[in-house]
C-alpha cells in the first residue's frame, strides 16, 4: 500500500509533518478539526510538499526522520533546495568556534 509523508503550512505559520496512506483523505481530515492537536488549533492549513512511498511504512520512517529537522531545513526541501540540506543537518553544537 502506497503511503505520503507530507508538510502542512498552518495558520499561525507553523509546519505539521505527517504521514498516510490516503493523502486527500487525511487533508480532508486536518480541514475539518479530526486530525492532530497541534492542526486542530491552526485551521486552515495548506499542503505545501508532501513524497510519495511504495509502502506507508516508508512514509512513517521519512516523517519521523524531517520532524526532527529544523524549520530552515524543512523549508530548504519544502523549495527543493536539496544541496543545503547536508549543511543544514549541522548541529549548531558541533560547529568550531
Amino acid at each position: 500500500m502506497k503511503g505520503y509523508m507530507y508538510i502542512l503550512l498552518c495558520s499561525n505559520g507553523s509546519y505539521y509533518t505527517g504521514s498516510t496512506n490516503n493523502l486527500e483523505l487525511r487533508l480532508i481530515q486536518h480541514q475539518n478539526g479530526q486530525g492532530a492537536n497541534h492542526t486542530k488549533k491552526h485551521l486552515p492549513v495548506t499542503l505545501i510538499y508532501y513524497e510519495e512511498y511504495q509502502r506507508v511504512e516508508q512514509a512513517f520512517y521519512r516523517e519521523k526522520q524531517v520532524q526532527g529537522w529544523s524549520r530552515k531545513k524543512k523549508e530548504a526541501l519544502i523549495n527543493g533546495e536539496h544541496t543545503l540540506l547536508p549543511e543544514l543537518a549541522i548541529a549548531y553544537r558541533d560547529l568550531k568556534r
